[in-house]
């Protein structure tokens, strides 16, 4: 399906993934990834903060509400609080969350698990692939579309993800 893939290894598309417990059998399946010049530890934060704003495409899903640019001091995630929010509204589910490992959440249909996996970086220095997998019980008729659209909105996420944990590494 178009869509399906973005950035993953067929190793990674392997793997088992948080969510893969919580939809047993989906419509849908998309992954995503990244790799970032940085530690897990440093990277985490910034995946948490999706809490506070989706780090998309503001002007289009924050209705042009900026997403954060430095690290807020949040709270670690819990189970039952919102997942995420656009222009300041809290929008879905965490429902489960491995501390500096896995974030997993629901949100309009679809659950998402977001896995940092530790990697040799450049000159040996620590790094991180940042690995997003989506899946949706329902929707079949849906699931070429929300493929195309989360490609396009999470690629855009995952990178700018990538981008702010590479510069607050150096700061």
């Amino acid at each position: 399906m178009v869509g399906e893939r973005w950035g993953v290894t067929d190793a990674e598309v392997a793997s088992r993934f948080a969510c893969d417990d919580l939809v047993t059998d989906p419509v849908l399946a998309c992954w995503r990834g990244v790799s970032v010049a940085a530690p897990p530890e440093v990277v985490w934060p910034w995946v948490t903060q999706i809490r506070v704003a989706p780090y998309s495409y503001d002007l289009l899903d924050n209705l042009g509400r900026r997403s954060p640019r430095r690290l807020l001091g949040l709270d670690p995630p819990r189970v039952g609080e919102p997942f995420t929010a656009t222009a300041g509204r809290p929008q879905g589910e965490v429902l489960a969350v491995d501390p500096g490992r896995q974030l997993t959440g629901r949100i309009l249909g679809a659950v998402m698990s977001y896995r940092l996996d530790p990697t040799d970086g450049v000159e040996g220095a620590a790094g991180t692939r940042l690995l997003i997998k989506l899946v949706m019980a329902r929707g079949r008729a849906l699931a070429p579309v929300v493929a195309v659209g989360d490609l396009v909105m999470a690629r855009r996420q995952l990178l700018t993800l990538r981008d702010l944990a590479e510069a607050s590494r150096t700061a």
